[in-house]
């Protein structure tokens, strides 16, 4: 992941804590997957949220747009595609797919702010706003 190729890929397996009773994962479980992706994401770019945090800082989720496209189902392996998209002083926003073969299950697009622990907001670190061309 760089500025040239703000890509980022994660893979996730799913296990039966993930899926209904019809083996189909549950709908609110892609945006754990997609959670994780973006830690992941953040940590591959330099940036130490524990280090953040005791400095004051955190990152926050302000919107999600999701679209459910095609199920995933029990022990299916997917990666999770983040992108960055779009980034402004103290927010950033990715686009997230979720596939299995290449093949786009679930679609999102999250904006992140950085604020203060009392929920002001703040700058971004320079490893975040340089992934944007």
């Amino acid at each position: 992941m760089t500025a040239t190729d703000p890509r980022h890929v994660w893979p996730i397996r799913v296990y039966y804590e993930d899926v209904d009773l019809a083996g189909i994962v549950y709908y609110a479980n892609y945006l754990k997957f997609i959670e994780r992706a973006r830690s992941e994401m953040v940590r591959a770019a330099g940036v130490d949220q524990d280090a953040m945090r005791s400095a004051g800082l955190v990152f926050a989720v302000s919107r999600v747009e999701a679209d459910y496209l095609r199920p995933a189902r029990y022990d299916d392996t997917l990666q999770v595609e983040t992108t960055m998209v779009d980034v402004t002083a103290a927010r950033f926003v990715m686009k997230q797919t979720v596939m299995r073969d290449g093949r786009p299950l679930f679609l999102a697009t999250v904006t992140i702010v950085c604020m203060d622990l009392s929920g002001r907001p703040r700058r971004l670190p320079a490893e975040i706003t340089d992934l944007v061309p």
